[in-house]
């Protein structure tokens, strides 16, 4: 099916969703608590279901495997981080910077070419994270560059699911997430441990079971797909983001942040019709 990829990613995206407001609901247990709880259950359920594959936790490339995993690592902590410290469309629209480091470094490490024709679209859907985002007080310097840094480390996460798509099963590059992450969040909350009540206790397990299921989708659709195709329908979430912490947080958007979503998915919707148009070999561009 030519348009798998497509729909695994979709599906990731809804997940993602879910997890976004789901932090924002628990706004005293700290980022990396969110992240220990989020990568034990994600250790567990990724355990269970290799085990009763017969599939080796260990996988076979090691080295890309660990890259994955501190990659991840990084780029979700910065991520959580970004959602407590600002409005949840900005957290989210910076996020999505992600893409286009993803495509970038994907030309030196996956060799993917990218058409001339590709990059206005990218253009056009980072001006809708612009005017999205706006000249949004509530987003300092010192958050800004946390979430670039989510971004770029995001970036690298991607490329290496696609490195290792011939290798391995989809939930062990998932299982190397959580093996890197918990012993550096153990570590640190070893003396910032914050006891979490029953209600938040429940949020700690949705985080996970949401998250768990969208990572499982989204790396499906980066083994399913180039990267330069799949990873600007994550933009999408964005529209979700907007709209969620409207209804549920009361955050404000000015006029601009309308306009700013229509630019955005024009520019995904195109990009995702242009790949799919050079890849059925209808016509191929002079680049």
């Amino acid at each position: 099916m030519r348009n798998r990829g497509v729909l695994y990613m979709l599906t990731a995206v809804l997940f993602f969703a879910v997890m976004n407001v789901l932090i924002k609901w628990i706004p005293k247990i700290g980022v990396i608590e969110i992240v220990f709880f989020r990568s034990f259950i994600s250790l567990i359920l990724s355990y269970l279901v290799l085990s009763r594959q017969k599939i080796s936790v260990w996988g076979n490339n090691k080295k890309w495997l660990l890259i994955r995993g501190g990659a991840g690592s990084v780029g979700l902590i910065c991520f959580f981080a970004t959602i407590k410290l600002m409005p949840l469309g900005s957290a989210v629209a910076i996020q999505y910077m992600s893409p286009i480091f993803t495509t970038m470094l994907g030309i030196y490490l996956l060799k993917e070419r990218v058409f001339r024709l590709q990059w206005l679209f990218f253009g056009i859907s980072f001006a809708g994270v612009l005017l999205i985002q706006g000249f949004d007080t509530r987003v300092t310097t010192g958050p800004l560059i946390i979430g670039l840094v989510g971004a770029l480390a995001a970036g690298l996460a991607y490329n290496s699911i696609r490195k290792l798509k011939t290798s391995e099963h989809p939930l062990v590059i998932i299982f190397y997430f959580p093996l890197v992450t918990l012993p550096i969040t153990t570590v640190y909350l070893i003396f910032h441990w914050v006891t979490p009540t029953m209600n938040e206790l429940v949020i700690l397990l949705a985080i996970g079971l949401s998250t768990q299921f969208a990572q499982y989708f989204m790396t499906r659709a980066y083994q399913n797909d180039a990267v330069s195709r799949i990873s600007s329908i994550q933009y999408i979430g964005l529209v979700f983001a907007v709209a969620f912490g409207y209804y549920l947080f009361d955050e404000t958007y000015s006029i601009l942040s309308g306009l700013g979503i229509l630019v955005l998915v024009l520019g995904v919707v195109l990009n995702v019709w242009y790949k799919n148009w050079v890849l059925a070999g209808e016509k191929m561009p002079n680049d």
